[in-house]
């Protein structure tokens, strides 16, 4: 049987709760319809999280994003939505959703909203190019 559109977002176990890391997913054929006029709109999601204890399982964001296809949404009000729903859904450490919407009457809009866990702090970012332009490194 085809897949089908569904609000649903299934998770799964993290499998390295212990660590931190980035899972980053881009969704490139997001589509919804302007709610005033009634037009396509179309965007690409980008969804760039650190996981606690659930994941999104891919097949079912698919089909969640595929969902908003026929849904008249203005661009801020449904990135937020799904940045809300994946919240609700995963329970992430981080999460942070940039919308990056097509032109429409000559403007690009990006709209990016993120969501921290209380007390989470991130680690340290560690840069490489500091390693590798370091004479001590060489």
């Amino acid at each position: 049987m085809p897949s089908q559109p569904a609000q649903t977002l299934e998770t799964f176990p993290n499998p390295n709760p212990e660590r931190d890391y980035l899972v980053h997913l881009e969704v490139p054929e997001f589509t919804c319809l302007c709610p005033l006029t009634g037009q396509p709109d179309f965007a690409t999601f980008v969804i760039d999280y650190v996981p606690d204890k659930r994941n999104v399982e891919l097949k079912s964001l698919k089909q969640y994003m595929w969902s908003y296809r026929n849904e008249g949404a203005f661009h801020e009000a449904v990135t937020n939505r799904i940045l809300g729903d994946l919240v609700k859904a995963t329970s992430p450490r981080y999460m942070k959703v940039t919308a990056r919407w097509y032109v429409r009457g000559g403007i690009f809009t990006n709209v990016v909203v993120d969501h921290r866990k209380r007390n989470w702090k991130p680690a340290p970012r560690v840069d490489l190019d500091t390693f590798e332009n370091n004479s001590n490194f060489k």
